[in-house]
């Protein structure tokens, strides 16, 4: 008997979604030569990653008011200076996973970078959860929290309003995936209980995922879907997301379908919803945007006054030439 099917899929980002060594290192370099951590080169940052970042980051201070004060500079500068490139293939991977299960992000990295990230890349709406490590700074305590709540079950379809149709139980850990590019993830993961896929383009490679428990490990994003899927992967979607639709039906941001791509009659009444807010929103738009249009000019009133008769006769006469 195989795996159970999968209907949750949580992804790191950093190195996993995105690109991440040259992005991630630029901004780390210029917090320990800030706090002489002694970090001399992007591999030794990479190792931090073996175990949870900010733990690793704790064993270089002098103390805890030390570690804060460095993890709260980290943070404030992923916040304002870290924007790095989807690593190219992802969004397609995203889009047609969103259709079939729940989507989760769980990162070390700030929500406000995450938010970006995802708004940017029009995938924001694809994701139902986002644990920023500024909330979330233990990925087993996230993990653990995601698995305990039942709602972590209603997914998105690719809009702003959650997917309620039908009974959702709490997500089943045999048929949640992790997928992640470090080893750190790939422990903490499978120490909660649920399954690792690893990604070979990260901080780590294929030997040392694989040796810290990820069943598989893809060497390129497509293989992700199909891993995951199985035949289905190349069924079409049943979710909203990789449908592609005029710019006029365009709602979410995610280039899913006003329609939803589906018979389902929530998801057909949620697609209408989108469609009114949508109109909504234009109308307002388009009053906003247009040229205000002055008041009329009402001509003053004539003044009521007489003329004498002798000079008009003498103007008129001016007038011919007289």
């Amino acid at each position: 008997m195989g795996p159970a099917p999968v209907r949750a899929v949580v992804f790191d980002l950093d190195g996993t979604l995105v690109q991440t060594r040259v992005a991630s290192w630029e901004v780390f370099s210029r917090i320990n030569d800030r706090f002489s951590l002694g970090v001399d080169s992007p591999e030794r940052y990479f190792d931090l990653f073996r175990t949870n970042v900010f733990a690793s980051i704790r064993s270089l201070c002098r103390d805890d008011a030390h570690a804060d004060e460095v993890k709260a500079a980290f943070l404030d500068l992923l916040r304002t200076d870290y924007t790095p490139p989807m690593i190219p293939g992802m969004t397609d991977v995203v889009r047609r996973l969103a259709g079939d299960c729940t989507l989760a992000v769980m990162s070390s990295n700030a929500m406000q970078v995450l938010r970006r990230v995802l708004v940017r890349n029009d995938l924001a709406f694809c994701f139902a959860h986002v644990f920023g490590g500024d909330v979330a700074p233990d990925k087993r305590a996230a993990i653990r929290a995601f698995l305990a709540d039942s709602g972590s079950g209603f997914g998105r379809r690719c809009a702003a309003d959650y997917d309620e149709a039908g009974q959702h139980t709490a997500p089943d850990p045999a048929g949640t995936v992790l997928v992640t590019d470090t080893a750190g993830d790939v422990r903490d993961a499978r120490e909660t209980g649920i399954r690792v896929v690893g990604v070979a383009w990260g901080m780590h490679t294929v030997e040392e995922l694989t040796e810290a428990g990820a069943e598989f490990v893809a060497l390129w994003p497509q293989e992700i879907t199909a891993y995951l899927l199985g035949d289905a992967a190349v069924e079409p979607p049943g979710g909203a997301c990789a449908v592609p639709i005029r710019p006029a039906e365009r709602d979410c941001g995610c280039g899913c379908s006003g329609a939803g791509g589906t018979d389902d009659p929530a998801r057909r009444a949620a697609a209408v919803r989108r469609r009114r807010r949508t109109a909504a929103r234009d109308h307002v738009l388009a009053a906003l945007a247009a040229p205000t249009v002055p008041a009329p000019t009402v001509p003053p009133p004539t003044p009521d006054c007489s003329v004498p008769a002798e000079l008009l006769a003498a103007v008129r006469a001016v007038c011919r030439g007289d």
